[in-house]
């Protein structure tokens, strides 16, 4: 990658010039993410950005959630405007205990919350992402109208635009967002989500604890969080749930609203990844119109 001066680096020296820190000889790895490996051994993730405020929107989102002091993060070791450097997380065996403690913690980061649903984390952009689709955070009170307006339709219409859905289909997801104020249960408060919570962010430490990486994080609804890990799979998720149950029970009938939080994972895979997520939301919309 060529710098503001013109010249050429690699993630090594990027490292190098944001921890102030030289990088041990032959131990830089390539690419982004890339393991680098500091001198006296201390290694450390590199990660570049190339859409413009998406490593301040990642940093901003670490930074949010570590400060609720709840669900663990990498570092934020160093970072610019192109360029970002957190700890690494040696990585362990997915484990039951460690599981339950994960969903406790998750329970107390979503009771942190938040000013708004989709309010950006404190100096993060109002224009950020979720994976390499843009996410705008548009401030709203009302969950299902919010819901509707940023994060379903908006990739509907991208989905659309792509090929990927036809028209007649966006008619499916426009009917479920009429009735969302019906389909999306009791009030929420707005609660802090990590905002992309598959099991690809949830490193599990060889200390036996749970880091979370790569947010894309807003204020939201926390079932929303729930919904994705379970899409997307979990080791032991029937007791990352039960820890959760404890510190913070659900509201009656939430597994019945799982697919309605789903949705706006699945269209973003739709306009990243074509059609065969298209199809999956499609069921799902469909089978929330039937309930």
């Amino acid at each position: 990658m060529v710098n503001g001066d013109g010249a050429y680096e690699d993630p090594g020296r990027a490292a190098s010039r944001l921890t102030g820190r030289p990088v041990g000889e032959g131990r830089a790895g390539a690419g982004s993410p890339a393991e680098v490996m500091l001198d006296g051994d201390i290694p450390v993730m590199v990660k570049r950005g190339d859409a413009p405020g998406a490593v301040r929107a990642e940093v901003a989102g670490l930074r949010w959630l570590a400060a609720a002091g709840a669900v663990r993060v990498p570092e934020v070791l160093g970072h610019d405007e192109r360029w970002m450097v957190t700890e690494r997380v040696p990585t362990g065996r997915p484990d039951p205990g460690a599981a339950l403690r994960f969903g406790q913690a998750l329970a107390a980061l979503h009771g942190a919350g938040a000013s708004d649903f989709g309010a950006p984390p404190p100096d993060g952009p109002e224009d950020a992402f979720i994976g390499l689709a843009p996410m705008r955070n548009t401030p709203g009170t009302d969950w299902p109208r919010w819901y509707a307006e940023h994060r379903v339709l908006p990739y509907v219409r991208g989905a659309v635009d792509r090929g990927t859905l036809r028209h007649r289909e966006a008619e499916v997801f426009e009917r479920v967002c009429v009735r969302l104020p019906e389909l999306a249960g009791p009030a929420e408060p707005p609660a802090r989500l990590h905002g992309d919570l598959w099991n690809g962010n949830v490193l599990w430490g060889a200390d036996g604890e749970v880091r979370l990486i790569d947010p894309a994080a807003h204020g939201g609804h926390r079932e929303t969080d729930l919904a994705m890990l379970q899409l997307f799979g979990c080791p032991h998720l029937d007791r990352v749930l039960a820890g959760y149950e404890e510190a913070a029970p659900l509201a009656g009938g939430w597994r019945d609203r799982v697919g309605v939080h789903q949705l706006f994972p699945l269209l973003v895979h739709a306009v990243l990844f074509g059609r065969g997520y298209a199809d999956q939301a499609l069921a799902v919309a469909r089978s929330a119109l039937r309930a």
